[in-house]
């Protein structure tokens, strides 16, 4: 069987062996457990790569209750920022898709991570901003024209 976190690799040489107990070499790989821990309903598993910090702010029962009541359609990791296996902190930037109530859904997080007690963790995640884009600013009437006629833009591509 293929990994759930979409790798290409069987879950036994993937994921398999972290949601067992081994620990994550990388941030990477421990995100992509966890998404995997989703998929498979392990919620003892999500809330033991949880960072003791923070974990408590999270619910139990409505993260169990995700996990059971989704269909888990994929994951895309779009950017890796440190999470080495020499580094102590590292951040993972994804996309997980689901289904729940007849509907698709996608949250694109970018994750961080720590080492403690020598494991990875997962600290939290923060959706990232999206950045406007701008139409490219009108030249002044004046100003020659981008097509590169020679002519003012008011006489060429501004008339």
């Amino acid at each position: 069987m293929t990994c759930p976190c979409e790798s290409g690799r069987p879950f036994e040489q993937c994921c398999g062996p972290y949601l067992a107990g081994a620990p994550a070499p990388t941030a990477e790989a421990l995100m992509r457990s966890r998404y995997t821990a989703y998929v498979r309903h392990d919620i003892d598993y999500l809330f033991a790569t949880h960072d003791p910090e923070t974990a408590t702010d999270v619910d139990r029962d409505a993260t169990a209750r995700w996990a059971e009541e989704s269909t888990w359609l994929g994951l895309q990791v779009l950017d890796v920022v440190g999470g080495g296996a020499g580094d102590q902190h590292g951040e993972v930037e994804f996309v997980a898709r689901w289904r729940a109530d007849r509907q698709d859904h996608r949250h694109h997080e970018r994750a961080t991570f720590r080492r403690h007690e020598g494991r990875w963790v997962f600290t939290t995640g923060v959706t990232p901003k999206r950045v406007p884009v701008r139409a490219a600013a009108k030249p002044g009437p004046n100003a020659p024209c981008p097509c590169n006629s020679g002519k003012k833009y008011k006489r060429c591509c501004g008339a």
